[in-house]
């Protein structure tokens, strides 16, 4: 599974999976490792890791998103 880190609030990283748009929230301690928002992270075999090439991916489709929205005003 791959979520986006949408936020991080009193120890609590509020993840959405990036398939179905559900929200998942999960203890800081349960992830083992520092996360910030924005951050991409795939949960394999009861861990998670960071995809740092699928994070910059998404800043740029976000980016290209925004940019085109710009254009239309």
């Amino acid at each position: 599974m791959k979520y986006a880190v949408d936020r991080i609030e009193n120890n609590i990283v509020v993840l959405q999976d990036l398939n179905t748009k559900i929200i998942k929230e999960v203890n800081i301690k349960t992830i083992g490792f520092e996360v910030n928002e924005r951050d991409i992270l795939i949960y394999k075999d009861n861990k998670y890791y960071k995809d740092n090439k699928a994070k910059q991916e998404r800043i740029n489709i976000l980016q290209e998103k925004l940019n085109r929205l710009k254009k239309i005003k």
